[in-house]
């Protein structure tokens, strides 16, 4: 079975939830549009967006500290820059990210959902140039194999969402944990090329379930007590532009 692209997914927010796409377009030394251009920073974190530095998760709300934000469903329009977040269907706040009355309305509504959680109050931080609010220092994106993902769950004996792994680009094989000896490889998705740099190591934001907010497994003890390690996906770095589409073949 060729590898093939099932999903495509984005996560506009850094810790908020994804959105699917059906195509995307690559640039070389970029990674995946969209994807983690906002951040919702702690309340000390201080951020100069023209002079955009890789800091570590920690200075910011995310899944692994603060698992409510998993309860939550966004909707992010590029070209309006207009964020949307609803609950069980229902819109809570809306606003556009480019104006500063927006910025304020998505604020202060974090600033009473997360009253509770360690961090003080937040403050909605911009990516410029390509920057990213990512766990990885690089401009990469995420490959996740859903083979992998369904040995896994045999080892769990329970289901196992893979969007617990907070992947770009989710793919089918049938080759379980193929993906982890890709690193050095070069791969290419629809028309665009891709080198693979590095395994994913995991943390404990996988236990959280990207539905509900429950810290319901841990997945890192798993992989490491069943495999031997806690990687689970790889990155890549874009090497040649285009477009990949759902249903597009990855070939190694």
């Amino acid at each position: 079975m060729t590898p093939t692209i099932v999903h495509l997914k984005r996560y506009p927010v850094k810790g908020l939830g994804p959105e699917n796409l059906d195509a995307v377009d690559l640039i070389p030394g970029l990674g995946f549009p969209w994807d983690r251009v906002y951040a919702l920073a702690l309340e000390e974190t201080r951020f100069d967006p023209d002079n955009p530095v890789w800091q570590p998760k920690t200075n910011f709300f995310m899944l692994v500290r603060n698992a409510c934000l998993a309860e939550l469903a966004t909707e992010f329009n590029a070209e309006t820059r207009s964020l949307s977040v609803a609950r069980d269907g229902e819109v809570l706040v809306a606003g556009c990210l480019d104006t500063m009355d927006g910025r304020r309305e998505i604020e202060a509504f974090f600033a009473v959902y997360l009253a509770g959680e360690k961090g003080g109050r937040p403050h909605l931080v911009a990516a410029h140039g390509g920057h990213m609010f990512s766990d990885h220092r690089n401009r990469v994106v995420s490959l996740i194999n859903l083979a992998s993902a369904r040995d896994l769950e045999r080892v769990v004996g329970a289901p196992v969402d893979p969007v617990r792994f907070r992947g770009n680009f989710y793919f089918d094989s049938d080759m379980p944990w193929e993906e982890l000896s890709w690193v050095g490889r070069e791969l290419t998705v629809g028309r665009v090329r891709l080198e693979v740099t590095k395994r994913t190591e995991r943390c404990a934001a996988t236990n959280v379930d990207p539905v509900n907010g429950a810290r319901n497994m841990n997945l890192p003890k798993v992989l490491n007590t069943a495999f031997g390690h806690m990687n689970f996906g790889v990155y890549a770095k874009v090497l040649e532009e285009g477009r990949v589409n759902v249903g597009d073949p990855l070939r190694i």
